[in-house]
């Protein structure tokens, strides 16, 4: 049960790390991204492939990171030239297409097949051990990033943000230049997500295409509008909460007798989806939101 718990933790830390990172996009800046799994894809394969090679694991952390900044680039170039709903349609098109390529690049990423054998973090402490080593990092990593965001907002970059968000028009309006501003922003969420699928994949040590679908941006997503857009607590705590959910939803069968292990999977998604669809009826700011007045 212990392995278990700590097993969620470091799964809800991953999830939290991407939620920091997109809550800078939307919730700061107003940038609608649907395809913020591939970057997540792009971090763990990259660290991965690196690593199978022998690279350093501090190496290959740091070329996940800016392998999925870099991807990020004309995805930010792109948001310039587009409104948001077309960007939304964009980003999720990328995430697809790359889903795509991995399937196919048998030669580099062994396609369906997936990628075994990938290094453990902290492998050399023992299974246990390493674990909670993971997790430990993982947390030290979450705390740094979301205290370099909590530093952002309260910048004049953070307000900066705020008001490209609100207003654009007028933010160009006083010289200021919203391009730079969206790009950066845009590089710097998709580095955590980079990050985060690095930790990922060395804590699996086993990744393929078919665990990078657009359900778990869209999990990220529930996390940010169940915490609060905007707040970076609310991502944490959302993310805890949606993990919860999904988790704590296994345990169903142990209260529902009569129903099939097949059945009871289309049970646990109508309670989780119940679930978030009362909390957003009567909390629809988040728990950390601000209410509208």
């Amino acid at each position: 049960m212990d392995a278990y718990l700590l097993a969620v933790g470091i799964i809800v830390l991953i999830y939290a790390l991407l939620a920091i990172g997109l809550n800078l996009q939307y919730g700061e800046t107003g940038l609608i991204n649907f395809g913020h799994v591939a970057f997540f894809a792009l971090g763990a394969y990259a660290s991965a492939l690196l690593s199978l090679r022998g690279w350093p694991l501090v190496v290959t952390f740091s070329v996940a990171a800016v392998v999925a900044a870099l991807a990020a680039l004309p995805l930010g170039l792109a948001a310039l030239r587009l409104r948001e709903d077309y960007l939304a349609i964009v980003t999720l098109g990328f995430s697809e297409t790359l889903r795509l390529v991995l399937q196919q690049e048998a030669w580099l990423t062994q396609g369906v097949q997936g990628l075994p054998g990938i290094p453990k973090l902290f492998g050399a402490l023992g299974r246990g051990t390493s674990d909670l080593a993971i997790f430990l990092a993982l947390a030290a990593c979450v705390g740094l990033a979301a205290w370099a965001t909590l530093l952002l907002k309260r910048s004049p970059f953070g307000r900066l943000l705020r008001a490209i968000r609100d207003n654009e028009a007028a933010v160009i309006a006083l010289g200021k230049d919203p391009a730079r501003c969206k790009i950066q922003v845009f590089m710097f969420g998709a580095a955590l997500a980079g990050v985060a699928g690095a930790f990922y994949a060395h804590f699996l040590t086993f990744i393929s295409p078919e665990q990078f679908v657009p359900l778990v941006t869209f999990y990220v997503w529930m996390s940010i509008i169940l915490g609060g857009v905007g707040s970076v607590r609310g991502a944490l705590a959302g993310t805890l909460l949606l993990v919860a959910f999904l988790e704590g939803s296994r345990f169903l069968r142990d209260l529902v007798p009569g129903i099939a292990e097949v059945q009871m999977a289309s049970v646990r998604l109508a309670v989780v989806g119940l679930a978030i669809i009362l909390f957003v009826l009567y909390r629809p700011q988040g728990l950390f939101g601000k209410r509208d007045v």
